[in-house]
């Protein structure tokens, strides 16, 4: 099958420096074009997968301790009826795990010590149906009998009141007893039976969890504020939710993960939206050098686009030969940016230490980040569009240099010729 002569040509003109050593200086300017797309493309993907696996790693590490979706009372009241609930919800398809819980908050003192506390009551027996928090600690867990008043605590909240396990603290409920000496706050000693470390400072710092039987009595609830949910996707968490609004016959309140945590997720997208611009905007620069590299191009071209016009060959086509020629640089680019990101974003676990090894650093220290590891996530919804958009910029700045290389008047170029 014959090649469109446009198509050779365009492909000649973007090897021919190198191939004869004529117009050396076009040919490093589009080779340095070449290098600053595949560069841009590079870091584009990279960047953006570190950020989708630092994401990634704190959602999962959230998601250890909290549930996919949570479905409670208004105004931290008990359930009108837990097994209701618990049937309905789990007739959705999406729900494999079901839990019921007690939530509110307190106080934990020990001795002069006092922090605020997110208390939990659950359900040993099930819940690690809805967390991996569960699982992982499932020895500490089973010493939350009911009656017995113990409690597991978050690893930083242990240390910052310097107790340990079978240690006593004293949980201070809201509401107090009325006396005749005034109100006088409801007390109750605990005993610690371990402590949990989810990886994530927020609920290790503050989150106290005992058995839902002994919550109740100390809130003085008649059962279970919520049920907390695991799904089987939990990108699916908004529409299950949705769907459970519509199918759960009490008055209740549902609140997915996404909603949850929608500050942090909402400064991770943007933060993600800005790196994306910025540095969409290298590729951009090294895109629109080709400019610069096709004019120089067109104008020692001249008198070959001139012999080309005498020889019968159209505007459009002259036109054509130096937008494949830009493409050509644009395409070749974007694919070795492609070739490199995925390579280094792919071996980044490689990669990284071995630069800390050689240059004896650390970028993550393990006492100051939760995370000492960098993680990596490409996306094929991130990659897509850096390729598509690297293509369409390396197209778009070939056009005016393109034209104006189907201007040229075959008279005027062979005149001095």
């Amino acid at each position: 099958m014959q090649i469109p002569y446009e198509l050779a040509l365009g492909w000649r003109y973007t090897r021919a420096g190198r191939a004869t050593r004529r117009n050396g200086f076009i040919s490093f300017i589009s080779g340095v074009s070449m290098l600053g797309i595949a560069l841009g493309v590079a870091a584009l993907i990279i960047v953006l997968s570190v950020m989708n696996g630092f994401q990634k790693e704190v959602r999962d590490r959230m998601l250890s301790v909290v549930s996919h979706i949570e479905i409670f009372a208004p105004q931290g009241a008990a359930l009108p009826s837990l097994e209701r609930t618990l049937a309905e919800a789990k007739q959705n398809p999406q729900v494999i795990g079901a839990a019921p819980f007690v939530a509110s908050q307190a106080l934990l003192a020990r001795g002069e010590d006092m922090k605020g506390a997110l208390v939990r009551g659950i359900d040993p027996a099930r819940e690690a149906e809805v967390t991996e928090l569960a699982e992982a600690n499932a020895q500490a867990l089973a010493q939350l009998v009911p009656g017995e008043f113990r409690v597991v605590l978050g690893s930083e909240l242990a240390r910052s009141l310097g107790v340990r396990r079978g240690d006593a603290v004293t949980l201070i409920v809201p509401g107090g007893q009325v006396t005749p000496a005034g109100v006088v706050p409801r007390l109750k000693q605990m005993t610690v039976a371990g402590t949990f470390d989810s990886g994530h400072y927020e609920y290790d710092s503050a989150l106290v969890l005992l058995h839902y039987q002994d919550a109740e009595r100390l809130f003085r609830l008649e059962g279970p504020t919520g049920v907390r949910l695991k799904l089987k996707d939990l990108h699916e968490a908004p529409k299950v939710a949705r769907e459970l609004a519509d199918t759960l016959s009490d008055h209740l309140l549902i609140r997915d993960w996404t909603q949850q945590n929608k500050t942090w997720f909402s400064a991770v997208q943007l933060e993600k939206r800005m790196m994306f611009i910025i540095l969409t905007l290298i590729v951009a620069v090294a895109a629109f050098n080709l400019v610069s590299t096709l004019v120089m191009t067109v104008t020692d071209k001249r008198a070959d686009i001139a012999i080309l016009r005498t020889l019968g060959a159209s505007p459009r086509s002259i036109m054509g030969i130096f937008m494949v020629q830009g493409a050509m640089v644009g395409v070749i680019g974007t694919l070795g940016g492609l070739a490199l990101g995925l390579g280094i974003a792919l071996n980044i676990d490689v990669i990284v230490p071995a630069i800390e090894h050689a240059f004896n650093a650390s970028f993550l220290p393990k006492d100051i980040y939760l995370i000492s590891k960098m993680p990596s996530e490409p996306q094929s919804s991130d990659i897509a569009p850096i390729a598509v958009i690297s293509l369409i910029l390396s197209f778009v700045a070939t056009i005016y240099p393109s034209w104006r290389a189907s201007r040229v008047n075959p008279a005027e170029a062979l005149r001095y010729e």
